[in-house]
């Protein structure tokens, strides 16, 4: 039996600060911006540069701390599935697609995305998705190293 998969990573800078909203139950709904760029040589040596701009939607826990600590320009990690969502259009009746990432972790890669007006810790301290602060890597000097 073959299995399949929809998995999605993506590492990239939000464009904009979390959106929260909650469902007639209650349940929290974050929709994140997330810029991945990618840069590459053409054959005659030029570089290009290309943005691309995912759709992230985090339930529940995840979007009220993704709505706690991030802000436009963090940098992250997001982890999901792909997810296409169809409507139709008021105005022309035409069908209408969306592709979004549903996510199921986000991680925080720099320390610049914890908010301050929200009392918590500082900009510059790292968190982790669960809002627990990461502890620094110990020091290793010369003296460490075995050989």
């Amino acid at each position: 039996m073959a299995r399949d998969l929809n998995k999605v990573m993506i590492i990239g800078c939000l464009g904009t600060d979390p959106e929260i909203r909650y469902t007639p139950s209650g349940s929290p709904v974050a929709t994140l911006r997330v810029a991945s760029g990618r840069q590459w040589r053409d054959g005659g040596g030029e570089t290009h540069e290309e943005t691309e701009w995912f759709s992230v939607v985090a339930w529940n826990k995840l979007a009220e701390i993704c709505n706690q600590y991030l802000s436009k320009g963090a940098r992250v990690y997001v982890e999901g599935r792909l997810q296409t969502r169809a409507w139709e259009d008021p105005q022309s009746g035409q069908t209408r697609y969306k592709i979004e990432v549903i996510a199921n972790d986000v991680i925080i890669l720099d320390g610049h995305s914890a908010r301050d007006d929200d009392g918590g810790p500082p900009r510059d301290a790292p968190r982790s998705p669960r809002g627990q602060a990461n502890p620094a890597p110990p020091a290793i000097g010369d003296e460490d190293i075995p050989f």
